[in-house]
This record gives structure tokens, C-alpha cells and sequence, in this order.
């Protein structure tokens, strides 16, 4: 393994402005794909070589999808054809320093004419380090392969264990935060346990499985319409998905799961699907950040720079339709990626930017089999199989390759003519900290 004093980042010089991009999510790709490379050289970090839909990573984590099928490589989006001076370094950034135009890298420096900083989110635990520790978030693709594996492991040991109470913690599944995540998620799992497991698992009692959706507020799906909200509740309710509102998790030990009220829980996953902030890079003002988010104009400027730039999730734009900055999905990341992708050169050439206005174009949230919510432009809100037909199109269209839309939309039709839920393989049996039964039994297995 080479140590980062053999490595360079091996950025041509250039007589052109260089912008950094910081992200290849769906701002930052947005943007790149935006940008003329006549005009601009186009270098962007990321600690993951591949773009992923972030969405249906609940359905990678319960067997559902692949992760090849929701993500694609950038140096294939951004090949050498059509993209002759883009530069993709997977690395990580460890600061930026905007006085000196610097941005600094695991590997070395680098300097910069533009800085686009489109970080995105991370998981929010709130300061509680125990549920950090113990509980599963669901941010990326290897967090979603780390709960698949402890998913089917739970089953698999449940299947085999003489005690009764082992085997009805393996088979409590809590999860925490009833927003699109939590719902679709819990929804997926209800959906398992009534297709899928029973078959695959005739030793056990499926009756006994409980799936466990707690929620701070008063009730599910709090960013969208109340109609969403009380259809969402329904269908769950119908799936046997056990809501508590209006309660918190307050600790989390790996064992037992204690909520505000006092009510313990005894559970092997606890799955934190209860907030998100933004994921800050060293070296901006304190006065740059507010909320855990940086505050930019209405043309994404950084507050106290002209030529650093924020978009996407990270970015905190304060407007009277959205005093709290704009929802934390993929649009406002996409519109404000593409309209950066043409400001820039007006700012390059000296010409007035146009400031960005967000276009919603609605919400939507999948909670099974012909269960959607659905609302759209024009206080339009509906649920059942239109809803879910709907929310079908929309994320198979906005899937990156031609291959990925393919592959999904087969597996959607397989599943839902089969009752099929993928191929529910453990590649990498996953061990979580502290867990020493599993780590005995992990090893014995390896060992034979």
C-alpha cells in the first residue's frame, strides 16, 4: 500500500481558470456536466469513485437492488471524449483556505480560481456517541451492504438459536426517523416479512418479527402534505408496522434500545434514519456557516467570497419561501448545479448572474407493493397505485446509464410479479463493534 507521501494528485497546469469541485453528488455532477471545458479546467474530489442514487439505498440494504444498479462510475460519466479536461481524484479534502485559493488534500495541495463546495449531508446522531456507535445509518453504499449483511444475519442466527429471547431481539428491527427513509424502509422490511422470509426461513414464526418505526414528531412523513402523512400512516398500519410518534430514542447500547419514556427495547439493529447536517469542510469563517450548513446568496456565493461556491444539500439559502433553506432532495442540488454550470461563465466573461429560484417539482414516498404518496406542483395530492406508479417512473428516469434504468426497472417487474426480493446473498458477513457472540461465530465460520 502506497503511504500518501509516494502519491500525487498529478493536476495538468493549465492557462485556463480551474474549478475545484468538492463532491460528485447531484449537484456537483450537474454542475460538471454543465461547465464548458473550453473555457474551464474541471478538477472534482470525491472519497468514492462512483455517483449514486441515494434514494434507493434502502432497497440495496433489504436485498432488493444491487449497488451497481443505483450507482455509476464518474470517470465513466466523465470520460476523456466529451470531457477532455476534467480530472476525477478520489480523495479525501482536508480543508480550504479561500484567502490563498487553496485547497488542501490527503495527497497535497492544490489552487484554485473557483471553489464549488457540494459535500452534501452526513448522518445527525445529535451528540449521542452510544447510538453512533452501535446504531446502522444509511448514507452510502457500503453503510447500506453493512445493514443488508446484519438484515440476513440476524435471520440466519435467529434460525438456529435455542433462546427465545436472543432470537426475538434478532428479530426486532427498530428504526428511528419516519421520514422518506424511515418509511420506505420499514415499508420494504413489512413487505419482506410478509413475501419473502416466511419461504426462506420455514423454521420461523414471522408473527413474532417486529418492525419498530419511532418518530419525535406527532406524525409520519413530517415534510410532507398532512394527506401524505395520513395515508403513509394507514398504509403502514396495514403492513403491521409498529409507530410510535411523538417519542425519542434516547440511548442505544447495541442490545437494548431505550426510548424517552422509559420503554426498553430489546434489539440487534437499530437503524438511525433520524437526521442529517451538513458535512462542513475546515476553513471556512465561522461566519460563513449557520445550522450546520454554509450560508450562500441567491447565486450560491459563499457569504464573504465571490468566487467559492455552495450547492446542493450543504448550501443554506435563505429565501422568503424557504426562510429555512430549501428541502434537502435531489432537485434543489440538480437546479442548482445546472444554473452554476452557466454562471460561472457569465461571471468568467463579466456578465450579470442569474439568480437561482427553486422549481419544486414534488414529493414522493413508496411504503410497498401499489402504497405511494404523492405530493405535486399545484396542491396536488393523491396516494395508493397511481402514486406508486408515479414514484416507478420518476426514479428509473432519474437513474444515471442506460444499463442502470434497464436493470432496475427488470428487477421491479420481477419482483413484483414473483413476490421475488432479490438475490439476498451475505458477500461480507459484518460484524458490528462489540458484538462478541457474532464475532465468535463470524470466526469459527471463517476458521472451518
Amino acid at each position: 500500500m502506497l503511504e500518501p507521501e509516494q502519491l500525487s494528485l498529478n493536476i495538468p497546469d493549465t492557462t485556463k481558470p480551474r474549478v475545484i469541485i468538492i463532491g460528485g453528488g447531484f449537484g456537483g455532477i450537474n454542475l460538471a456536466k454543465k461547465l464548458p471545458n473550453k473555457d474551464f479546467q474541471v478538477v472534482m474530489f470525491d472519497r468514492q469513485n462512483y455517483h449514486g442514487f441515494w434514494p434507493l439505498l434502502y432497497q440495496v440494504a433489504t436485498a432488493g437492488l444491487e449497488p451497481d444498479s443505483i450507482a455509476e462510475p464518474l470517470r465513466k460519466m466523465f470520460g476523456s471524449d466529451k470531457y477532455p479536461d476534467f480530472h476525477f481524484r478520489l480523495v479525501k479534502v482536508n480543508g480550504v483556505d479561500p484567502v490563498t485559493r487553496v485547497v488542501a488534500t490527503v495527497i497535497g495541495d492544490i489552487s484554485y480560481d473557483y471553489l464549488v463546495i457540494a459535500t452534501g449531508t452526513k448522518p445527525n446522531y445529535f451528540g449521542n456517541d452510544q447510538i453512533k456507535k452501535f446504531s446502522f445509518p444509511l448514507k452510502q453504499v457500503p453503510e447500506a451492504l453493512n445493514l443488508r449483511s446484519q438484515i440476513l444475519q440476524c435471520f440466519e442466527q435467529a434460525n438456529m438459536t435455542k433462546d427465545a429471547e436472543m432470537r426475538q431481539a434478532l428479530m426486532n428491527f427498530v428504526i428511528v426517523g419516519a421520514g422518506p427513509t424511515g418509511v420506505e424502509l420499514a415499508g420494504s422490511l413489512a413487505e419482506m416479512r410478509r413475501h419473502v422470509l416466511p419461504t426462506d426461513y420455514p423454521g420461523l414464526d414471522f408473527g413474532q418479527m417486529n418492525i419498530i418505526l419511532v418518530e419525535g414528531m406527532d406524525r409520519v412523513l413530517p415534510p410532507m402534505s398532512a394527506e401524505a402523512s395520513e395515508k403513509t400512516y394507514k398504509y403502514l398500519k396495514e403492513l403491521d408496522v409498529d409507530m410510535r410518534l411523538g417519542t425519542l430514542v434516547s440511548s442505544y447500547d447495541g442490545d437494548v434500545a431505550t426510548l424517552k419514556d422509559g420503554e426498553q427495547i430489546k434489539t440487534n439493529t437499530l437503524i438511525w434514519a433520524a437526521g442529517v447536517a451538513g458535512a462542513l469542510i475546515d476553513g471556512l469563517p465561522e461566519t460563513s456557516v449557520e445550522r450546520g450548513r454554509i450560508l450562500v446568496n441567491e447565486y450560491n456565493q459563499v457569504l464573504g467570497f465571490d468566487n467559492v461556491f455552495a450547492i446542493g444539500d450543504i448550501a443554506f439559502m435563505k429565501t422568503p419561501e424557504f426562510p429555512k433553506g430549501h428541502p434537502g432532495v435531489a432537485q434543489p442540488a440538480i437546479q442548482q448545479g445546472k444554473l452554476l454550470g452557466k454562471n460561472l461563465p457569465r461571471l468568467l466573461h463579466g456578465e450579470p448572474l442569474a439568480p437561482f429560484k427553486y422549481k419544486d417539482k414534488g414529493s414522493l414516498a413508496i411504503i410497498g407493493r401499489n402504497r405511494a404518496v404523492a405530493d405535486l406542483p399545484g396542491n396536488l395530492h393523491f396516494g395508493g397505485f397511481l402514486a406508486w406508479v408515479v414514484w416507478l417512473f420518476v426514479h428509473v428516469m432519474a437513474l444515471v446509464g442506460f444499463r442502470n434504468k434497464l436493470v432496475v426497472l427488470s428487477n421491479w417487474a420481477y419482483r413484483f410479479f414473483t413476490y421475488e426480493n432479490g438475490t439476498r446473498l451475505i458477500i461480507r458477513p459484518f460484524v458490528r463493534s462489540g458484538d462478541r457472540v457474532r464475532r465468535r461465530f463470524i470466526d469459527k465460520y471463517e476458521a472451518d
